[in-house]
């Protein structure tokens, strides 16, 4: 895939593209809810908290406790995966029961702020890996582009240098990451209820925090939070990382229709059933983009479709296997920090 779009690319037919995919899609059936299927999926989820907890409980102050730690940063992993589904309102079609279980499962279960990741994640579906609109390529540690690394400065500049190597090291701060920037915003003028929001999550960590400390020792209560904490980033970043990660970058200027925009900036995961329950569906990364309300279960379909239609107007289609997606993004995080090994 080339490193870049760039301005006086060609957009194809604006507009008329996407609405006959769009056609398509509905045709097929694949943006009706599917209650039964978040119903048990979020059972399961719901199951598996209870079980890390009683078991956590059971064990008292023992060791064997990492072994729930890390068994519990899946389950996090998992309820990450499900407040997203709630943000794209995937599972219920009304915009307030969207939010209330979205406030439920990110602020209270997970400790990260529903309204702050929701505009971040909604300024990132708008234009994705676009060096000046998509946060998620904003140049605050790593640096995404060779011109960000040109005019990187401080700590961009001393990271993205050995980037590549210190990426998976640094997904383990990223659960860590993510409560602190919630806190963070709750200050924000953005935010539509601090009060709510900073109350849930005040009451998700004096239970996280009481629990751990009352039950264990200090410092197995510190390993505990080590190894959750740090193996919950790791996974969030395998889900997330092979999305876009080392997919065009758009440049200020660049015109390009929807379908395009999305398509191109879009990387999809093959692996099958597994994958699927890894990712929970965003290894169909490209249909989520383009139908982000889509259910979960309909993507797989519509991932044929659209590759399918792809085909037929000539845009690249770019999918790939679990590993390789990770050294694709891996490759890319060391191609653009190059300018800074030179001494640029």
């Amino acid at each position: 895939m080339p490193a870049g779009i760039t301005a006086g690319d060609s957009s194809g037919q604006p507009g008329s593209d996407f609405a006959e995919l769009a056609r398509r899609i509905s045709a097929a059936g694949l943006l009706r809810r599917r209650p039964l299927y978040y119903t048990v999926r979020f059972g399961l989820v719901g199951l598996a908290l209870a079980g890390g907890v009683a078991a956590f409980l059971a064990l008292g102050a023992s060791w064997a406790q990492l072994i729930v730690a890390v068994a519990m940063a899946g389950v996090f992993g998992q309820l990450g995966l499900a407040a997203h589904d709630l943000a794209h309102r995937q599972v219920f079609s009304r915009r307030r029961s969207s939010e209330i279980g979205g406030l439920l499962v990110a602020n209270l279960l997970l400790g990260m702020s529903y309204g702050w990741w929701m505009n971040k994640h909604t300024r990132h579906h708008a234009n994705p890996n676009h060096e000046g609109k998509d946060p998620d390529v904003s140049p605050e540690i790593l640096v995404w582009s060779q011109r960000q690394a040109r005019k990187a400065q401080g700590i961009p500049r001393f990271m993205g240098k050995h980037q590549a190597v210190l990426f998976l090291p640094l997904l383990t701060l990223e659960g860590l990451n993510l409560s602190f920037s919630s806190f963070k915003a709750l200050r924000s003028p953005a935010m539509k209820r601090p009060v709510l929001e900073g109350t849930l999550l005040v009451a998700h960590f004096l239970l996280y925090f009481g629990g751990l400390f009352l039950v264990l020792s200090p410092l197995q209560a510190l390993a505990f939070i080590a190894v959750h904490q740090g193996l919950f980033g790791v996974y969030l970043g395998s889900v997330f990382a092979p999305n876009h990660k080392g997919m065009p970058m758009i440049e200020e200027g660049t015109r390009l229709d929807f379908l395009r925009r999305q398509v191109l900036t879009s990387r999809n995961v093959r692996g099958g059933v597994l994958v699927d329950a890894f990712m929970g569906g965003l290894n169909y990364q490209i249909e989520h983009h383009l139908f982000p309300s889509m259910p979960t279960p309909a993507l797989g379909e519509a991932q044929i479709i659209t590759e399918r239609y792809c085909a037929e107007l000539g845009i690249p289609y770019h999918q790939t296997g679990l590993l390789a997606s990770y050294g694709e993004a891996l490759r890319h995080l060391r191609s653009v920090g190059q300018p800074l090994r030179d001494g640029h």
